[in-house]
């Protein structure tokens, strides 16, 4: 019997955007071919330890891990683009950042800053920051979506805040849930994640309930 699929070692790279909440994006990202892991949390400011009650002037943000080999930088960025307004003047909760973790993340961005807003043809509010202490969000913010099936989660063997971080499945689950992928995609790799049939099934219901509605934070 295949195990399920928590946990990829393979090298991966991190990405970090903000874009008016966390929740959609991590539903997202989740199902991105290439995308290993994602973790929602705060970042950009310089309060220590914020919280979702005490946030300070930190910003909502997710933390991908991505491997380089199966999606390049540049798609992450037109996902980000594409999936928030960032034209929207919103309170420092809220708004729309890039959060470099090199030198080559930062020349990628800043091309891309200038072809969206070329595109759009007024000024973007969106801020290229390099990358800083990214501190993870409480636990029912991590997968949020996903948790809200708690059966699905118990039976997958997801249990724990960091079990809902570090999971590759969780990942992909959570955006499933929330009708992004599609049912085709998740046929595909139900094998590969170590899905039984009940399991499936489950989800099947949940993709063809949700496929293209829209994301609400």
């Amino acid at each position: 019997m295949t195990s399920l699929l928590h946990d990829v070692d393979i090298p991966t790279k991190q990405a970090t955007f903000a874009m008016a909440c966390f929740w959609s994006p991590d539903c997202i990202f989740g199902v991105q071919n290439g995308v290993i892991r994602t973790r929602v949390g705060y970042s950009g400011g310089t309060a220590q330890n914020p919280t979702y009650r005490k946030l300070g002037d930190h910003t909502e943000s997710i933390l991908i891990d991505y491997n380089p080999n199966a999606i390049q930088y540049e798609e992450l960025l037109d996902i980000f683009w594409k999936n928030h307004d960032p034209t929207s003047k919103m309170k420092r909760q809220y708004t729309s950042l890039i959060f470099y973790h090199d030198e080559e993340q930062k020349q990628i961005a800043e091309k891309s800053f200038k072809e969206k807003e070329n595109e759009v043809g007024q000024p973007l509010v969106t801020e290229i920051l390099p990358a800083s202490t990214f501190y993870d969000a409480e636990d029912y913010h991590q997968k949020y979506r996903l948790q809200q099936h708690p059966w699905l989660c118990k039976a997958v063997g997801l249990q724990s805040g960091t079990d809902f971080k570090r999971s590759h499945l969780a990942a992909r689950l959570n955006g499933y849930v929330y009708g992004q992928g599609n049912l085709k995609g998740f046929n595909e790799e139900v094998e590969n994640l170590g899905l039984n049939e009940s399991v499936a099934d489950f989800v099947r219901t949940l993709i063809i309930k949700n496929e293209g509605q829209g994301l609400t934070c």
